[in-house]
């Protein structure tokens, strides 16, 4: 089944209200798990924070990190302003404007860099994963998590049955565009051979989620 693209930033108030409303606990809950089991620490990069659900769960669970948050989407960064003020944690996550694939940020001056479910929305990620590879410190925590794209339509609607079932329409036709605009695990390899990660780990780890990973050292 082809890769059908999706637009590169959700940026209607629409998008971002409809993204934050959507139950993404127990997918975050996994992430943030699995961030801390590679020994994850320090000063984070969290590359298309979306409403900033994850830095704010991290900040919660871990009171000794501080996190800067990106996103290229002007209309989430303002969902994320707002959450990130009702939990009282703007000394220690901040929100900016900027695009994954050129972010102006210094080389190696994060010990963790993450991300969550942007890479689908990108038509060619390799400037995006050679920012990531570039920005993380030498030993440092790398996790980049997305949806993978199954073998066929029909697979889609299971999928989004299955996990967005009791989701409104416009919900549900986010969740399958998103599956059908995202990477296989063969072609996110190739692409991240290809981006200076050769070392990273790739994980297939859910039905739909497949992760590029470096552990600390």
């Amino acid at each position: 089944m082809k890769r059908i693209l999706e637009p590169e930033a959700m940026d209607t108030a629409e998008e971002a209200e409809g993204y934050d409303s959507m139950d993404h606990t127990a997918a975050n809950a996994s992430f943030v798990e699995r961030l801390f089991e590679l020994g994850a620490s320090g000063h984070m990069l969290d590359i298309g924070t979306g409403p900033a659900h994850m830095p704010i769960m991290i900040c919660e669970q871990h009171p000794d990190v501080r996190i800067l948050g990106i996103d290229l989407a002007h209309h989430m960064l303002k969902v994320a302003a707002t959450n990130v003020e009702a939990r009282c944690l703007g000394e220690r996550i901040e929100l900016r404007h900027g695009d994954a694939k050129e972010l102006g940020l210094e080389a190696n001056s994060f010990d963790t860099v993450y991300s969550n479910t942007i890479l689908h929305h990108i038509p060619d990620p390799r400037p995006f994963l050679s920012e990531a590879a570039r920005l993380v410190k030498s030993g440092g925590v790398l996790l980049i998590r997305d949806l993978f794209r199954p073998e066929s339509k029909e697979r889609i609607e299971e999928l989004v049955e299955l996990y967005a079932g009791d989701c409104n329409e416009y919900q549900r036709g986010l969740f399958g565009a998103s599956l059908n605009a995202a990477f296989t695990p063969t072609e996110l390899r190739e692409i991240a051979n290809e981006s200076g990660l050769e070392a990273a780990e790739l994980v297939v780890d859910t039905d739909r989620h497949m992760s590029l990973q470096l552990r600390a050292s």
